[in-house]
């Protein structure tokens, strides 16, 4: 099985360049990175100290429902290239821990699938989530 990240979708991150606004309705908020923790949504980089940057609410999920989590993320202020390759993303070294859910085909959590695991073990928990046939993507 080859995995696939995914970071959010050039349109959509085009939108937030060129004035849009978020999934709450508001213009994006614009920061200098410390240079500690804040992770590119588009690009899956992390965002350089001194780098400005949009902090906006996002919902990557088509349905608005319960399970349809929403939250604060961040873009690079300047358009950045759409994250095309299968390898683990850079962001996903920046920390030793990380939730991992597994989703269904209605956008909905599989109820024991979410689980925090060692940076190590992103690949191989995903790839064991993904053999669920009740699981369509994971989130982590």
């Amino acid at each position: 099985m080859t995995l696939t990240f995914q970071g959010m979708t050039t349109t959509r991150a085009n939108d937030l360049w060129t004035g849009g606004t978020d999934d709450h309705d508001n213009p994006p908020e614009r920061q200098v990175s410390d240079g500690n923790g804040n992770p590119c949504r588009h690009c899956l980089q992390m965002i350089e100290e001194g780098e400005e940057f949009l902090v906006f609410s996002l919902r990557p999920f088509a349905s608005r429902q319960p399970y349809a989590e929403q939250g604060p993320v961040f873009l690079h202020a300047e358009p950045c290239p759409a994250y095309a390759t299968s390898k683990v993303p850079a962001v996903l070294y920046d920390s030793p821990n990380y939730i991992l859910r597994g989703y269904g085909n209605d956008e909905r959590i599989v109820y024991g699938s979410g689980a925090v695991r060692p940076q190590t073990a992103i690949e191989i928990r995903a790839g064991k989530l993904l053999r669920d046939d009740k699981i369509t993507f994971v989130d982590v």
